[in-house]
């Protein structure tokens, strides 16, 4: 597992890009190797495994526990906010396989919670759990107005990507979305259907789509394991200039 010594990228950066494919590949489940192992396997001095790993720490990928050694922090998926994308999108980026099973839809007269924030009377529902290789990641929940409800209920909600069947069958252009992030803990059913021991707290993502002509076309409320899901988004610093 030697690194090229001839290789114009510093030998610290070459390490730490070899570490973070491992991580994203599996091959270091909860912790990476000591500092020592880490020297033994990559032939490189311990000055260059700790640039490497300071590197990893920094962009949050590792996490070091006072004696007990370096730990994987990265989640598995990642989700970048600041752009409109579907689960099915971000779990591809990823490099992972996506899926979906349906748990319930049909038309209901709407929750007061929902209706106040909305304004829909009666909306048509869905409930699904979404997969990204096989393992249940979150349950995501959406309400449509009836109108659009009916056609999507013609349509296959189980597998189908719902941006795509909006967008593309339904014809409809998305203009922007709001979304809140939270934290909320599982009812024991939906606990249940994620896999995960009950109470158990989660993400909670409420997101309102607009169309272009400002309606609202689309209420979600997404319940992600934050074992294996992380929102990202980079920030910078504005500087004014004077003239």
């Amino acid at each position: 597992m030697n690194l090229n010594p001839k290789d114009p990228v510093p030998l610290h950066i070459q390490l730490r890009n070899k570490l973070e494919k491992l991580i994203k590949e599996g091959y270091y489940q909860e912790k990476i190797p000591s500092e020592r192992e880490l020297m033994e396997s990559y032939k490189v001095s311990r000055s260059t495994v700790r640039e490497a790993v300071s590197h990893l720490v920094r962009d949050g990928i590792l996490e070091k526990v006072h004696g007990k050694g370096t730990f994987i922090s990265l989640k598995p998926i990642q989700d970048w906010l600041g752009s409109l994308s579907s689960t099915t999108e971000i779990i591809k980026r990823m490099g992972m396989k996506p899926d979906a099973k349906l748990v319930e839809h049909g038309f209901l007269a709407t929750p007061n919670e929902i209706k106040e924030v909305t304004g829909f009377q009666e909306a048509y529902y869905i409930k699904r759990i979404r997969y990204a290789n096989d393992v249940p990641i979150a349950i995501e929940v959406q309400y449509y107005p009836i109108e659009i409800g009916k056609k999507l209920a013609e349509l296959d909600i189980e597998k189908g990507t719902l941006f795509d069947l909006l967008e593309e069958n339904l014809q409809i252009k998305f203009a922007e979305a709001e979304q809140i992030i939270t934290s909320g803990q599982l009812s024991r059913e939906d606990a249940e259907l994620l896999e995960i021991p009950e109470p158990y707290n989660v993400l909670v993502t409420e997101r309102m789509l607009m169309d272009v002509e400002d309606d609202l076309i689309e209420y979600y409320i997404g319940y992600f394991r934050s074992d294996m899901y992380s929102f990202r988004i980079k920030l910078s610093r504005s500087i004014i200039t004077m003239a």
